[in-house]
């Protein structure tokens, strides 16, 4: 039977694990790990592992002749050809964080539009002519129409929103004009790599809200923290894509965390109950359908 690792707590369900049990010779490490070395030897030996991203990015080239199922979606830092060369396949769970990565967008608008932090629990007298901006009958466009950006779309249009999706090949100049949300859905490839730059920040509408769940590849945050300063964005949130989930410490967290428009959460916009559950269940998925011979979700 092959050899089965989970290589650190993925919050697995028990009856996950029985699933597991019965694909074969079940390994279960629960404690953190210290480094990518301890992640590389709790690996060794074994022909299928599951795995989050600490160690894997670091030391998965140091492998040869396994599968790995991992419980999340974003993967283009992988090198193809080196996992090739070293006989490594690699499958990923899409779409598994749709609907917590989702709830946490629309939360954001609605947390920067109504001011939601800034009010609750206030002492400070209101003057009637301070209204907030409610989301009803403002155009929004959504970067992308993958997982998130439709159900992003979905949502919006139930608030009776005016709904748009840039989509590759369009204008994304002209797609974002006039838009009073634009929220960052985008995939990571080399189409979407830089493409919210400098030029896209200066032609937002004046008094926008921007949110994005993407990372430095894709958005340039210097130039969004300049259309902050400027006056162009009203406020924007982010979930600082890129860090170490939860890592508060990390430079980049640090040096979004301070600005006093702009809303930051540590790369936690996937991080609910129904995530766990149903990204392991892909993850496990995939691993039966290896085993069958009709792999799903290589990314390789």
């Amino acid at each position: 039977m092959p050899r089965i690792v989970i290589a650190e707590n993925l919050g697995i369900y028990p009856d996950q694990i029985e699933r597991l049990k019965k694909l074969g010779v079940l390994t279960t490490f629960s404690e953190p790990l210290k480094s990518s070395d301890e992640w590389l030897e709790r690996c060794r030996g074994h022909d299928i592992i599951c795995s989050g991203k600490l160690g894997l990015k670091e030391k998965v080239y140091d492998l040869s002749d396994v599968f790995i199922s991992v419980p999340f979606v974003a993967v283009d830092w992988i090198d193809k050809k080196k996992i090739k060369e070293k006989n490594i396949t690699i499958a990923n769970s899409p779409g598994c964080n749709k609907d917590a990565v989702s709830e946490w967008i629309i939360g954001m608008m609605i947390n920067l539009s109504r001011k939601f932090p800034e009010h609750m629990n206030t002492k400070k007298r209101l003057l009637i002519e301070d209204r907030d901006k409610g989301l009803t009958g403002k155009k929004i466009c959504i970067l992308g129409r993958g997982n998130i950006g439709s159900r992003v779309g979905e949502i919006c249009r139930s608030f009776d929103m005016d709904v748009t999706h840039f989509k590759r090949g369009d204008d994304i100049l002209e797609c974002i004009k006039d838009s009073d949300y634009v929220i960052d859905c985008l995939g990571s490839n080399e189409s979407t790599y830089n493409i919210l730059d400098k030029r896209f920040f200066g032609s937002l509408k004046k008094g926008s809200y921007f949110v994005t769940v993407t990372g430095m590849k894709i958005c340039d945050y210097d130039s969004m923290l300049e259309a902050l300063d400027a006056g162009i964005l009203a406020g924007a949130a982010t979930d600082a894509g890129g860090i170490q989930v939860g890592d508060t410490d990390d430079p980049f967290y640090r040096k979004l965390v301070n600005h006093e428009r702009l809303i930051v959460t540590p790369h936690i916009a996937y991080r609910t109950d129904v995530t766990a559950r149903v990204a392991n269940d892909m993850m496990i998925d995939n691993i039966e359908a290896w085993l069958k011979g009709k792999p799903i979700n290589i990314v390789n």
